[in-house]
């Protein structure tokens, strides 16, 4: 079974899988740290060298702020519990989005994780926290602007490569395979530009009920899937 060297995964359907259940949306939220603490130990199981999650969106600041307080406090519970389990288990964390903004205390916690785990080499878990794809790409828009106005490049040096370079994923390989829950099947501002060749997989459960078996049947449903990205294989040119 070929497996993909880099997952992302929209984690969604925490509300509705509580609603389901006659539970508060908090109730969803905390089932789906579980969910989450579980997918990660199962990609690194897989040696799945790179798993992008989809933790926090920029938009998502427009929710009852009762919500924002939730989620904020189940960010902070899991980098305090889980960091040194995935330091130990020699897991890299990157954060990816727009900090300018955010409150000094995720600020700093954020970079911890990321400081502490630098060095690590088993596995990549890119969280995507105060992300959104629209704002990358302006945001990255911007660092080229500048780029340019300060002569470190040219305009015609403006290529799909060098403008990559100035995106949050700088670095990062493209997704092979998005995994999303709940059975909502589009991307929600999520890794535009990253996802331009990636396979999309969108399961029918709420995120809380995703574990390691969904994670592998996932998996198969991309392994049997013909990747061309763009082009044409042999048979088809026999053809």
């Amino acid at each position: 079974m070929a497996k993909p060297a880099h997952i992302a995964i929209i984690m969604d359907g925490n509300g509705r899988w509580a609603k389901a259940r006659g539970l508060p949306r908090a109730a969803g939220h905390r089932a789906g740290v579980e969910a989450l603490r579980e997918t990660v130990r199962a990609a690194g199981d897989m040696r799945i060298p790179w798993l992008t999650v989809y933790a926090f969106s920029s938009e998502n600041w427009s929710r009852p702020k009762s919500e924002v307080s939730d989620l904020m406090g189940l960010l902070k519970l899991f980098i305090r519990r889980d960091l040194a389990e995935l330091h130990q288990n020699g897991v890299r964390v990157l954060v990816i989005g727009d900090r300018e903004n955010l409150a000094r205390d995720i600020k700093l916690l954020l970079e911890e994780a990321e400081v502490l785990t630098e060095a690590n080499t088993s596995m990549n878990l890119v969280i995507a926290f105060n992300y959104g794809a629209r704002d990358e790409i302006a945001r990255a828009a911007r660092k080229l602007v500048r780029a340019a106005r300060e002569g470190r490049l040219a305009p015609d040096q403006v290529t799909p490569e060098t403008f990559e370079a100035f995106l949050d994923t700088a670095a990062m390989p493209d997704p092979d395979l998005v995994i999303r829950t709940s059975g909502e099947q589009r991307l929600s501002n999520f890794l535009l530009w990253q996802t331009a060749y990636s396979e999309l997989v969108f399961m029918p459960c709420y995120w809380p009920d995703f574990d390691r078996r969904k994670l592998v049947e996932a998996i198969e449903i991309f392994s049997a899937r013909d990747r061309r990205f763009g082009g044409v294989t042999p048979q088809d040119v026999a053809l």
